[in-house]
């Protein structure tokens, strides 16, 4: 079977050319595996037409991917492959997910996969492939004589060692940036790595699509690809792209004694999504440092005690997080912060707690985000019933913009907007953190685009 694969365009103010779709590298790997000719077209990095491309490959089935952000994106694409060829156009993704009759009603989307999608699609294609009628298929969403059908979801894959390596020679990788280009700048390619899938925490600002459960690869199926990434593909950097990396204190130590043992830790690798504050020490961090992580994260979100108990249900505390702090800064690693402001029953007191513990912790990098309420998650569904979106359009909830998304009666959309500004500047501006980062050579590469990114954030709105 010919099989088309798309990562539609995503119109944000950041660089999105620094990692490939792992998941549409995993479903082309899949694909692969049964026999099918695939290609893929990520259209962050390519330009050729999509109507070369369908004319070239002719596919029998065309699968796109969508966030909340590209799905209008999607759609479009979709709409374009209808004019151009008569292949069936299936959407999967974190978005059509939770809202899979908005993308089923449309006329360019003839079927929507719900939730993780490797196995969903192999069956799917095997249906699609032999003429059979789409009953008996888990985890899919079509329509039937105008009505759409929700077919029962499909069990995640429970033993995840037994998935393919993604299908990386499908991408053209040397058009990726590197994994964080607003920190360093890699000579050669990096590569995403999943180590684990699912979370066994459910925040409510969070839009996981699996089922409240944490499934990891065995500590050997995992550096045997790393082994695989470093020796065989030239990988120059890896990230990892887990939830809940360290979810098994003992996992994460094989694993880095196996990369260790190995004689991989040569080759850096970064914590992309970061891992949780309250289950990490000195000793392993220092495992992790010893093995090649440079660069860890922490989920930080609020500076506030009962903004992390009662609305987000974080299940940390705040001495926790200090103490993360300072183990990952004992043992030599770059820290990242993710802190969240406007938190639906936020008041400009929590978010100045925020504010002031960010610049206690003083991680290289504070990331602060205007609270996003994306379809799925809890926070989507307290604004619904107790606060306004103020959004119309799904491409204005990239979180990336200086707007809020949402208000309350008692959280006006200008109070948040104002103190995100001020995040930043109280951050960014203080004199001993200014002095530092003009002593990074990275912040010297990358000036022109700071002054752009200072501008919009800081100064304009």
């Amino acid at each position: 079977m010919r099989v088309l694969l798309i990562n539609p365009k995503v119109n944000l103010p950041i660089d999105v050319r620094s990692s490939p779709s792992l998941g549409l590298a995993y479903l082309a790997a899949m694909s692969e595996k049964q026999g099918d000719e695939v290609r893929v077209l990520d259209m962050e990095v390519e330009d050729t037409p999509l109507q070369q491309v369908v004319r070239e490959h002719d596919p029998e089935v065309i699968g796109l991917t969508a966030n909340t952000i590209q799905i209008k994106g999607a759609w479009q694409v979709a709409t374009e492959l209808k004019q151009i060829t008569t292949a069936p156009i299936v959407l999967g993704g974190p978005h059509p997910t939770f809202l899979a009759a908005e993308s089923v009603e449309r006329p360019e989307i003839d079927i929507v996969v719900r939730g993780e999608g490797e196995l969903t699609w192999v069956d799917l294609c095997t249906h699609l492939g032999q003429g059979k009628p789409l009953d008996t298929v888990e985890g899919i969403a079509y329509q039937r004589d105008g009505t759409v059908i929700h077919n029962p979801d499909r069990p995640v894959v429970t033993d995840v060692d037994s998935l393919p390596l993604p299908a990386y020679h499908l991408l053209k990788m040397d058009r990726y940036t590197n994994l964080q280009p607003t920190l360093d700048r890699i000579e050669g390619d990096s590569y995403p790595l999943l180590s684990s899938r699912g979370c066994p925490y459910r925040c409510t600002y969070c839009s996981q699509i699996l089922p409240r459960r944490w499934r990891a690869r065995s500590a050997q199926n995992v550096v045997a690809e790393w082994h695989w990434l470093v020796k065989e593909l030239g990988a120059k950097e890896i990230g990892v792209l887990d939830d809940s990396f360290n979810i098994d204190r003992q996992r994460v130590l094989e694993i880095c004694d196996l990369i260790i043992a190995e004689g991989l830790n040569h080759v850096p690798w970064i914590m992309i999504n970061g891992i949780r504050a309250n289950l990490v020490d000195e000793e392993l961090l220092g495992r992790m440092r010893e093995a090649g992580c440079i660069r860890t994260a922490f989920g930080v979100e609020s500076g506030n005690q009962r903004i992390l108990d009662s609305v987000i249900d974080k299940h940390l505390t705040l001495d926790q997080v200090r103490a993360a702090f300072k183990a990952a800064k004992a043992v030599g690693m770059e820290t990242i912060g993710f802190f969240i402001i406007g938190l639906p029953g936020e008041t400009e007191e929590t978010m100045d707690d925020t504010i002031r513990f960010a610049c206690e912790l003083d991680p290289l990098v504070a990331n602060f985000s205007m609270a996003t309420p994306f379809p799925g998650t809890e926070m989507y569904n307290q604004v619904l019933e107790k606060g306004r979106l103020l959004v119309e359009d799904w491409d204005d909830f990239a979180f990336f913009e200086n707007k809020a998304q949402f208000e309350t009666d008692d959280m006006p959309a200008e109070l948040v907007q104002r103190k995100w500004r001020e995040a930043y500047r109280r951050f960014y501006l203080r004199p001993g953190r200014m002095a530092s980062t003009l002593l990074r050579k990275r912040t010297w590469q990358g000036l022109p685009r700071t002054i752009r990114m200072a501008w919009k954030t800081v100064v304009s709105s």
